[in-house]
């Protein structure tokens, strides 16, 4: 089996090293990472300069770029072949509900879908790196059941709460649970005296309720979602008959 392996906290990070070790064991991963931490990049692709890759010592290799840049160079350049599989994480905190719109974790797992490839985000419910031994474990175990119940390809959205192996009650599906707006930005004056601005932290939940992502973690459970790329409000769209005639 070949695993391509990307993330937004950089190749350094300690979660996409326990990922890599973990997934290792029993298949052949490549690794190609931002060369630094860039959560909250989404989606995007770097359009207005070059990309560089670099390899590190220990075989990752690095990109000047978005989670997303990453996974595309690696399909379309490094690699020689399409791998079975793309994985993103494992992310330090939690991408449930609207944070997926938002998530470099998300993202990445999303560009290899679109290269029509299975793909799956992973991310710890809090930041800290508490128990990311246990995280990874579900992590490889889940990618060794590869959801042969699922249409290829398919995109799915994993958070792993922050506990030991022992104390995790299991898998439970889920859908995307909704967040309040993010709090207000934060101003600040930088040494010319000019006043610059702090995007605030997420919002507080809106929608937790039963059966959502932020509902089962809470319950000591790994919660899997399955994503689709499809914006079209398909409701809406039917009303438009009415318009356009």
């Amino acid at each position: 089996m070949k695993i391509l392996i990307s993330n937004d906290d950089g190749y350094l990070a300690p979660g996409i090293v326990a990922l890599a070790q973990a997934l290792a064991a029993f298949s052949d991963v490549t690794v190609v990472a931002p060369d630094s931490n860039r959560s909250g990049a989404s989606n995007a692709l770097t359009l207005d300069r070059p990309l560089s890759v670099q390899r590190a010592e220990n075989g990752f290799y690095f990109v000047n770029g978005t989670p997303s840049d990453c996974v595309h160079v690696a399909l379309t350049s490094i690699l020689k072949e399409a791998p079975d599989l793309v994985v993103s994480g494992i992310n330090q905190g939690q991408n449930m509900g609207d944070d997926t719109l938002y998530s470099g974790t998300v993202a990445a797992a999303t560009e290899g879908f679109l290269f029509g490839v299975p793909a799956i985000a992973f991310s710890q419910v809090n930041k800290g790196w508490d128990h990311l031994d246990a995280a990874a474990k579900f992590a490889a175990d889940l990618v060794r059941y590869g959801f042969p119940e699922l249409p290829r390809p398919f995109l799915l959205n994993v958070n792993i709460p922050n506990l030991p192996v022992n104390e995790i009650k299991g898998v439970r599906k889920a859908r995307l649970g909704k967040r309040h707006a993010s709090e207000p930005v934060i101003s600040m004056r930088d040494p010319h005296d000019r006043e610059i601005f702090w995007i605030g932290p997420p919002g507080a939940v809106r929608d937790g309720g039963e059966g959502t992502d932020f509902d089962v973690t809470a319950k000591g459970y790994v919660s899997v979602t399955p994503l689709q790329v499809d914006l079209t409000n398909h409701k809406q769209l039917g009303m438009l008959d009415m318009t356009f005639k």
